[in-house]
């Protein structure tokens, strides 16, 4: 909500030299939220001028422009820049004649931009100076032709001041409005809250007014046989007519500049009315040419399939649930939303309806989402709009109409009032002070109390509190304790660091997710956070699941696991589903689906950071991803009606309506890992940089997470890692599509490696580009209890080396697991070391050489010891994959 301040000050004091940093901070002391300051950014000298004479000169590329000799200071005086009283200036208007009065921006000026204005040789003159457009001075979008005074009814002396004349001294404060606050969605209101901030009067516009009752009704029926909560969705429908409205009548220049002020441009004098008086009040209104209507207004809910189409010229198919305003015609109005456009005003309406009413939050917010069409008026409807307002709303716009398009009051029109009346609530003596921990007098309670607009009684010493109209926010004693605590102002609350109760903490999962991050950040990588709206094509790259299928003769890039351990079962590949979640009114139309990886949006950061410069990105996020199963329904089940509390069932139902979100965390790595320096050569990031990441995950949560090769269309073939853990059965079927039932389940977690050179392309990345995936819901519930530490072994180590031929088809990891179970539990490490294929190896076979230690607990091991426990490590991978000792 943008508040001119000039406007503010019509119904504040505010003091000398206020400037609109005063204004915010006032506004911030009860709890409002200062935005922006918005000014029109003009300086002078910008004075009136009037054309005294111009000649046409066609130039060379057959435009033609006018040479002008335009007076901007009385005879006799010299022009606020310092030179003559008549300036010679180019312009390439034609809308002007000889007496026009004009706005002149001298030498020395500034328009919005910065547009500096000097004098400058051009088309063969020298210009001193510049006649103004309205789009120029930042009053609106014309551009058509320069700004005529005589347009906005102004005829002042030449050479005067054109800033305030304009209003292009104002400035504007910018609030943010809470949902809660809806009547902060006015001036009226913004001028109470300052009010209260700063202890000067306010002066009530409602109060300024009169109303007349309209002496003949025109026809209004309030016909909601479907509302969506348990009320009409029209509680009040004002209408009044004003007859004789000049249509050439221009928009005065103040009105044009408050309302430039607060985002809306000028369209005609009685639409900018109607929008001044809704910035005004609160309360939209909308006019209608009651020439163009036929008979009088329905206010009903739309049949399926009827259409209407709206001022924005959209012809719009209507739901059940949308509420019209309509007559014999058919729709002309989306209530609450947007007018149709066969009974809008144009420049030949004399005869206008006003109307003011009153509807339905609920259904003013669902249809203006349904239609994609937020609206000024939608937004004040959603939050919440004084009822007893409209009928005050309606008489200012007549007066408006009759002051200053020369209408006339006419006597037709129809008040329908069934609002809700506030409820008393009571407030026990005290509740105050033990709810907000401060103590308050009883004084300064009930004083918060009437300054907000509330009335007061006395009920056997506890206050009974009546809202007013306009805070339908304030429902219990709660919430009339947090009014008090705000008008008599936060600074007197006491800042006190609470004790946390005794057992009480972080959970498992909280804990799991801060360590996970912690170390991915003390390694080196960035965290960053992106929005979770992805295209359709990408979903369908990385949302696949990834496959431990190895062909025979390709390569085990990155074969081993992340932490040594037991072996485990056969692993089996969890499919991840592609079914996609789309998002009904997405924010950019190129990415209207969920995603269901972390890696789209990652790579864009990626991108973005590159392209400002930083060439070497360590990324990482945590977050959920929408993974829908195939088949399965998401969002059928119905809320209840208005404010009820849904039933154990209904709430069950609504939870399984909810698509599967699991935790990952991703990781990308672009350019070099380690960086060049002096005697040390840069090193690139590569798959092995990703399985680094994942190792760090797996030191993180205490979890064993085994490293195979595998596929997936986004990566490279033979640089492409597939990730596993043991879970539980009960854990894994939750988590995954998974239809097994085989206890200590060893389930796909993820993926590491690097991209397809493709892929990297498409997203203006270096064809090498390390990324890795993990589901951290699947780790931590492996991660269950304590993370348990392997204690140090005192013993001195025994080192062997092993060396052992199999089938190229055997992946790397199943036949160290086979060696480590076969070792037993003196074998305390084995990695790999070697992956030989060549002479001396069989075509189809391949060599890997592991290194292995042992270590005894309680005493050294003798070197037949060790051997031993090698010998049967082999002879198990002997038995499982017919490996041999190499020779």
């Amino acid at each position: 909500m943008r508040v001119p301040l000039s406007w503010l000050g019509e119904f504040v004091d505010l003091a000398s030299g206020t400037t609109p940093e005063d204004v915010h901070a006032a506004l911030v002391s009860v709890g409002l939220e200062e935005e922006d300051i918005h000014r029109f950014e003009v300086s002078g000298p910008i004075v009136v001028g009037e054309v005294l004479e111009f000649v046409g000169e066609e130039q060379t590329n057959g435009k033609t422009i006018n040479w002008c000799q335009v007076r901007v200071a009385p005879d006799g005086e010299l022009a606020a820049d310092g030179g003559p009283a008549i300036h010679g200036i180019i312009c390439g208007a034609h809308n002007f004649a000889v007496g026009d009065k004009v706005v002149v921006t001298l030498p020395g000026a500034s328009l919005p931009g910065p547009f500096p204005i000097a004098a400058r040789k051009t088309y063969g003159h020298v210009s001193d100076g510049m006649i103004a457009s309205a789009r120029e001075l930042g009053l609106g979008d014309e551009h058509d032709g320069i700004l005529l005074l005589s347009s906005l009814g102004i005829d002042a002396p030449v050479g005067t001041d054109a800033i305030p004349l304009l209003g292009l001294d104002d400035s504007a404060v910018e609030i943010n409005v809470t949902p809660d606050r809806g009547y902060a969605f006015s001036i009226r209101g913004v001028a109470r809250e300052y009010s209260h901030a700063t202890g000067v009067p306010f002066r009530d516009p409602a109060l300024a007014l009169t109303v007349v009752a309209p002496v003949t009704r025109f026809p209004v029926t309030i016909d909601d046989q479907a509302p969506i909560r348990d009320r009409a969705g029209a509680s009040v429908f004002v209408t009044r007519v004003v007859r004789g409205v000049d249509p050439t009548r221009p928009t005065p220049a103040w009105m044009i500049a408050r309302l430039g002020l607060v985002g809306i441009r000028s369209i005609s004098l009685v639409v900018d009315v109607t929008n001044y008086v809704m910035f005004e009040l609160g309360q939209p209104l909308h006019g209608y040419d009651l020439d163009k209507l036929q008979g009088g207004i329905i206010v009903r809910r739309a049949t399926a399939g009827e259409k209407l189409t709206t001022l924005d010229a959209v012809s719009r198919t209507l739901s059940v649930e949308d509420l019209l305003i309509t007559d014999e015609s058919g729709p002309i109005g989306l209530a609450g939303v947007m007018g149709g456009a066969n009974t809008e005003i144009s420049k030949t309406t004399v005869n206008v309806l006003v109307e003011a009413a009153n509807f339905d939050p609920v259904s003013i917010g669902r249809s203006a989402r349904r239609h994609k069409l937020p609206s000024e008026a939608s937004k004040r409807f959603e939050r919440g709009v004084d009822p007893r307002v409209a009928a005050v709303a309606a008489a200012r716009v007549v007066q408006l109409l009759v002051d200053l398009a020369g209408g006339v009051a006419d006597d037709l029109g129809s008040v329908y009032d069934e609002a809700l009346v506030p409820q008393p609530i009571l407030l026990p003596t005290g509740f105050v002070s033990g709810l907000i921990g401060l103590a308050y007098t009883g004084d300064e309670v009930r004083d918060a109390l009437v300054d907000v607009g509330a009335s007061l009684a006395e009920v056997d010493g506890d206050l009974q509190v009546t809202p007013p109209s306009w805070r339908p926010d304030l429902t219990d004693k709660w919430t009339l304790a947090e009014e008090v605590a705000r008008i008599v102002g936060y600074d007197r609350i006491p800042s006190v660091l609470p004790v946390a109760p005794p057992g009480r903490g972080l959970t498992r999962t909280q804990t799991l997710r801060r360590t996970v991050a912690h170390t991915l950040a003390a390694t080196g990588h960035t965290e960053v956070l992106t929005y979770p709206f992805v295209s359709e094509r990408a979903n369908n790259l990385f949302g696949v699941a990834v496959s431990s299928a190895v062909s025979a003769g390709e390569a085990d890039a990155g074969a081993g696991v992340a932490d040594a351990g037991a072996a485990s079962a056969t692993p089996v590949s969890v499919p991840v589903s592609v079914v996609q979640v789309k998002v009904a009114n997405p924010l950019d139309g190129e990415a209207p689906f969920l995603r269901t990886s972390m890696l789209p949006g990652m790579l864009q950061i990626a991108h973005r950071n590159r392209s400002r410069g930083l060439v070497d990105v360590a990324i990482y996020e945590q977050g959920p991803v929408f993974r829908p199963e195939a088949g399965v329904s998401y969002g059928t089940a119905v809320l209840p009606a208005g404010a009820q509390r849904p039933s154990a069932e209904a709430e069950a139902a609504l939870n399984a309506g909810i698509v599967p979100q699991p935790l990952l965390v991703g990781v990308v790595l672009v350019g070099n890992d380690v960086r060049h320096q002096p005697g040390l050569p840069a090193v690139a990031a590569g798959w092995q940089s990703a399985l680094a990441a994942v190792q760090q995950v797996a030191l993180a949560t205490g979890v064993r997470i085994e490293v195979r090769q595998g596929r997936h269309p986004a990566m490279h073939p033979g640089r492409t890692a597939e990730l596993f853990v043991t879970v539980p059965t009960a854990v894994a079927a939750a988590s995954t599509d998974s239809a097994s039932t085989v206890a200590g389940l060893t389930v796909s977690v993820g993926f590491a490696g690097e991209l397809l050179p493709a892929v990297a392309d498409d997203y203006d990345l270096p064809a090498v580009v390390a990324v890795a995936e993990i589901n951290l819901a699947l780790v931590f519930a492996q991660a269950d209890g304590d993370l348990s530490v392997t204690p140090i072994r005192t013993m001195p180590a025994a080192t062997q080396d092993l060396s052992l031929v199999v089938s190229a088809s055997v992946p790397a990891a199943d036949l160290r697991s086979a060696v480590a179970e076969g070792a037993g539990d003196l074998l305390e490490s084995i990695e790999l070391v070697d992956d030989y294929r060549g002479a001396g190896v069989d075509p189809g076979q391949k060599s890997l050489t592991f290194a292995l230690r042992f270590r005894g607990e309680e005493r050294t091991l003798t070197a037949a010891e060790a051997s031993a426990a090698r010998l049967s490590g082999v002879a198990l991978a002997a038995d499982r994959f017919g490996a041999a000792l190499r020779e």
